[in-house]
């Protein structure tokens, strides 16, 4: 018997979802692949679940043709019917919610109820975009010239690529197709290596649909692969937007191969994300709040809370209330219903949390809560609270991906303002307290420089309705809601002279 859980009895449901033992990791209108075959291990047991055909170059070459084309077709079908079309994909994926999270789950590491979660916000951004396809497009300008009129033309930007992350598999690629077909826009995924079987699984829902709509299945490309498919993409001119969500140490490499060829790009990087508490905060939403934010999705969220300053009046209460409130959290298999806490996503990340705990020491830092390995299979480690290091350790400046939570105290709202904003990057912020004019200020010019700004609920937890993302090295790129539309399509500006006349600038006249 098979030795990949994709092939026990117990993981049957697997099956549901079109998953085999091998499978082909390219789909452009057929199913392919030609590349090195991966496979792909559950965090929860370190098992291996089964593996993908990458993309070879070869492959690559192939898909982007093929997107290409299938551009041609999707462009010219009005934007409420593609619309429509967005709209079946989301209801497609509405029945398939509970095993697609189940494999978000099994893959990810994330728990079940995440998971179902996280395939959710991609329903969300379809019926999101459904609205969206009717209502995209630019003002009439007033002319200075009589008979003329001044239109804002907006039109597809032709093939997005985008880059995902492990950590949202499901959700980020579903903000940015969702989006950007509603747009008029091609897409070509690549997904990250250790998440490949729910890229495939993704896929074959999206194909479907456009199958049954007799609609090229390219228009929605996958070719999973590693850093040789990513870098090929970032280099091809043929790229008319590259969405990458990642690393920050990854996005600068991909902002410079973009930009050498004055490509557009759309990052999603780091974040360093804080949580500041005022004397005056309700601790009733605080304790919750920042539990959720430091040890959901065991800190791999990029909106997690990795710092809490405490104003020092409430600092040893708060902390003595979270430790009592982390003591609580169950720990287990992810798809287990009970379970509020899994796995990190690799062994790597179990070594680099180590790493940090032990950095966090030597820097200072007294381990409050946590800090060690768990004794059982898979990649565990307990959720972790460092108390007594300065706003400034280096490691305090270091975005790790795991649940650590720094814990550092405050006297005034100048100086923690400050504190907020001096990390590299500017993804999410929240405060906690009931001054109006002390909100504002956060709100303001001179409070949070984050993308992301809140008051009274956590760093994590973003909805899709408003624009996500984040500044300074988190990369500046906008996705999901709000105005974000406009980065998956080219302006232009049109100018219609529907007189007799032709008005020239600075008076000049032709006798």
């Amino acid at each position: 018997m098979s030795s990949l859980l994709v092939s026990q009895p117990r993981y049957a449901w697997l099956r549901e979802l079109g998953l085999q033992e091998e499978n082909p990791g390219v789909y452009n209108g057929r199913w392919g692949g030609g590349g090195q075959v991966v496979t792909t291990y559950c965090p929860a047991n370190n098992e291996p679940i089964a593996s993908v055909r990458q993309a070879s170059l070869e492959d690559y070459e192939e898909t982007v043709k093929k997107a290409k084309e299938a551009w041609k077709v999707w462009a010219d079908i009005p934007a409420p019917k593609r619309g429509e079309i967005v709209r079946q994909i989301g209801d497609a994926l509405r029945q398939k919610i509970k095993v697609l999270g189940s494999l978000v789950s099994l893959e990810m590491g994330k728990i079940f109820v995440e998971g179902v979660g996280e395939v959710q916000e991609y329903v969300d951004v379809c019926d999101y975009a459904v609205g969206l396809s009717r209502m995209i497009g630019g003002p009439i300008l007033p002319s200075e010239r009589p008979g003329h009129a001044l239109v804002e033309q907006w039109n597809p930007v032709g093939l997005v690529g985008i880059i995902t992350a492990f950590n949202f598999p499901v959700a980020v690629y579903g903000w940015n197709s969702a989006i950007a077909m509603i747009c008029g826009n091609a897409c070509l995924w690549k997904g990250a290596p250790t998440t490949s079987l729910i890229s495939v699984a993704v896929t074959k829902i999206i194909a479907k649909v456009l199958e049954d709509n007799k609609v090229p299945g390219a228009i929605c490309s996958l070719v999973c692969g590693g850093a040789d498919i990513g870098t090929a993409m970032a280099r091809d001119e043929r790229m008319d937007l590259l969405s990458f969500t990642g690393s920050t140490k990854v996005g600068k490499q991909v902002a410079l191969m973009v930009q050498e060829r004055f490509g557009r790009s759309l990052l999603e990087l780091g974040g360093n994300n804080a949580i500041i508490v005022f004397e005056d905060a309700d601790l009733n939403l605080v304790i919750p709040s920042a539990l959720f934010a430091a040890v959901g999705t065991a800190g791999q969220r990029c909106t997690t809370a990795r710092r809490l300053f405490l104003h020092e009046s409430i600092h040893d209460e708060v902390v003595a209330k979270l430790a009592k409130a982390y003591a609580q959290v169950r720990i287990g298999d992810p798809w287990d219903s009970d379970t509020l806490y899994g796995p990190l996503h690799t062994k790597q990340a179990v070594k680099m949390f180590l790493d940090a705990v032990e950095q966090a020491k030597q820097q200072g830092g007294s381990v409050a809560y946590g800090g060690k390995v768990i004794n059982r299979p898979g990649n565990y480690v307990e959720p972790t609270i460092v108390t007594g290091l300065p706003h400034n350790a280096p490691i305090v400046h270091t975005e790790t991906f795991a649940p650590i939570l720094y814990v550092l105290k405050f006297k005034e709202e100048e100086e923690v303002f400050a504190w907020n904003n001096e990390v590299k990057q500017g993804l999410s912020s929240s405060i906690f307290t009931k001054d109006l004019g002390r909100i504002f200020r956060w709100l303001g010019p001179k409070g949070s420089d984050c993308g992301i700004v809140n008051v009274n609920i956590p760093t994590s937890g973003a909805e899709i309705g408003g624009a996500f993302g984040g500044e300074k090295h988190t990369g500046g790129g906008r996705e999901s809601g709000s105005d974000s539309w406009k980065l998956y399509m080219r302006r232009s500006t049109c100018t219609i002279n529907y007189s007799k006349d032709l008005p020239l600038a600075q008076g000049i006249k032709f006798q």
